[in-house]
């Protein structure tokens, strides 16, 4: 059996690394940067903020995944006080009472594809409800306009992130992190060959390319055309205040805040927390306008903020927060992993199912199937320039 290249060493590629190894194929694993993981890493200390995701979902097949290999690092459960809303430009501890029994209607339909979130939301219920639903999405679409997807998209997310008790959500005890660390561990115990700062420039033979889609179009010289989030985002150390809310759901402009030491206290140092908030930004809007309605959210749910600042970073993430389903689109539109002569993809963009990253690892499980069922197969040998 050949060689299997693997170019990115985020979740997905180090998905695909252990799944081919665990099947006795002969992997080499790239990434540009020097150590590995992606967007899945956190920050050294003392403030371990994470790029990109921070929980799991105890309720996927990647959660099933990760303990059967022993890859779980110790979790925390998400707290069960600190729930707070923003709606009609105030903070609130509870949604507006109308919403409860109009969002109750819609748990027995099943969400179209062809129609888009607000219109069918609107069609069960009422256009309020649709309205303060569709912000409601923007915790996982990262969209100014959540209401404007798929409904089936929108819909299947909402009920496993939002309305299913007890939440699924399970937070890695050390950032992210603690998750590479460990699937990088396990790389190289199945001996696969790792190769931290090189930069592949030519596919040749069998590979799975495991980027962000700018760096996989570079490669494969064609282009993808895929919908994602784009959104700012604020991290911040503050000194800690009793009464500090743990989540903040924007209702009125689709934000998000929330507490990562709640339920993980090691993410910042004794006496401080680690929040981070987010804001869509709109079309033809400037991240500079997207933030200064972020900080309107901020001041409505930490006001003596600024007197409490002790650490704080700003990102920009655009076409970063995996792929997005239009109406009349399923993930299987997505790009296929599979882009001939013997080149496969993976990453939270391509066209493979689950909630943000379980797309990623699910991309990365089926290319390597894919991949290694060709490096079995006879066959010339492959070789594609970049």
């Amino acid at each position: 059996m050949e060689t299997i290249t693997i170019v990115g060493a985020g979740v997905a590629g180090m998905t695909a690394a252990i799944s081919l190894a665990e099947a006795g194929a002969r992997v080499v694993l790239f990434d540009t940067r020097e150590a590995p993981g992606g967007r899945a890493r956190s920050l050294d200390g003392p403030y371990r903020a994470n790029l990109g995701p921070h929980v799991l979902y105890k309720d996927g097949a990647m959660f099933a995944w990760l303990g059967e290999r022993a890859l779980l690092p110790p979790i925390a459960g998400v707290p069960l006080t600190g729930l707070r809303l923003r709606w009609g430009g105030e903070l609130h501890r509870t949604p507006p009472l109308s919403l409860i029994p109009s969002t109750l209607k819609l748990r027995g339909h099943r969400a179209p594809v062809g129609e888009s979130f607000r219109a069918w939301a609107a069609g069960h219920t009422d256009e309020r409800t649709a309205a303060l639903l569709s912000s409601a999405a923007g915790v996982f679409s990262f969209h100014h306009d959540p209401g404007s997807l798929s409904a089936a998209f929108v819909w299947e997310r909402t009920v496993r992130t939002l309305l299913t008790p007890p939440p699924a959500a399970r937070y890695p005890r050390g950032g992210w992190q603690a998750l590479v660390d460990l699937l990088d561990t396990r790389v190289g115990e199945l001996g696969v060959e790792r190769r931290y700062g090189e930069r592949v420039t030519e596919l040749s033979g069998i590979t799975i390319v495991a980027t962000e889609p700018a760096d996989a179009a570079r490669l494969l010289g064609e282009p993808f055309d895929v919908v994602s989030g784009h959104t700012v985002c604020v991290d911040l150390a503050v000194r800690q205040h009793r009464g500090d809310p743990f989540v903040v759901s924007d209702l009125d402009e689709c934000g998000w805040i929330e507490r990562f030491t709640a339920p993980d206290p090691s993410l910042a140092p004794e006496g401080e927390e680690l929040i981070q908030a987010q804001m869509p930004v709109r079309p033809g809007e400037s991240t500079d306008a997207a933030e200064a309605r972020m900080n309107g959210l901020l001041d409505v749910a930490l006001p003596d903020r600024a007197a409490r600042t002790t650490w704080r970073r700003r990102l920009v993430m655009d076409g970063r927060t995996g792929a997005l389903d239009l109406p009349g689109s399923t993930w299987r539109d997505r790009p296929a992993l599979a882009r001939g002569d013997g080149v496969f993809i993976a990453g939270d963009w391509t066209a493979a199912p689950g909630l943000l990253s379980e797309v990623a690892w699910a991309s990365a499980v089926e290319a390597s199937r894919a991949a290694l069922e060709l490096a079995r197969a006879p066959r010339p040998s492959l070789r594609r320039a970049a």
